[in-house]
């Protein structure tokens, strides 16, 4: 019954790119890694969006091929459900997501993740694993755009795709987790 329902699921998504106007396919949220660098991470991120139906954009370079064995164990082979987009630049990502709000996870954030006010098709940025957004990146957006986890004070960070998932089933949350059962 689930490799139906998961079967179902993407072959709507393909239907739906097929008629979705500037070859854009409308999700929920869009997941985007900067220059992601640890396969697992982004394998479990990738598992996480085929299971939500959250976009993942992935913003070269990456610290990995994506063919890589770790990443394929990690995401126990769910790429083929989860809609992936590679951006070659920052500027090439920006560009394709013009029209969507872009919420960068960081420690520098004053704002909590969950004061945020989440709506279809925002985007959830998080950095590489080692270094978090660069400083060029956060300068660039509001305040309210620079969110944090609460976290004791002394800790440096959270591990990446437990913090993608706390973030992304919030912004689920907030829209009532439309389209999930």
């Amino acid at each position: 019954m689930a490799k139906i329902s998961a079967f179902l699921l993407f072959f709507a998504r393909m239907l739906m790119q097929k008629i979705a106007p500037h070859d854009k396919l409308v999700s929920m949220f869009n997941i985007a890694l900067y220059e992601p660098e640890i396969p697992p991470n982004t394998g479990n991120i990738m598992r996480l969006c085929a299971n939500t139906g959250c976009y993942l954009h992935l913003i070269h370079p990456l610290g990995f091929d994506l063919d890589e064995k770790k990443l394929r164990r990690a995401g126990m082979d769910y790429r083929d459900m989860a809609t992936v987009q590679e951006h070659q630049t920052f500027d090439d990502f920006l560009q394709s997501m013009s029209d969507s709000d872009i919420y960068a996870l960081t420690t520098k954030g004053q704002t909590g993740y969950s004061d945020a006010q989440f709506k279809a098709g925002d985007v959830l940025l998080f950095g590489p694993e080692t270094r978090g957004i660069p400083d060029k990146v956060l300068a660039s957006l509001a305040e309210h755009q620079k969110l944090r986890l609460p976290m004791l004070a002394d800790s440096r960070s959270l591990n990446l795709s437990n913090t993608v998932a706390i973030v992304a089933y919030e912004a689920l949350r907030q829209q009532g987790f439309e389209g999930l059962a």
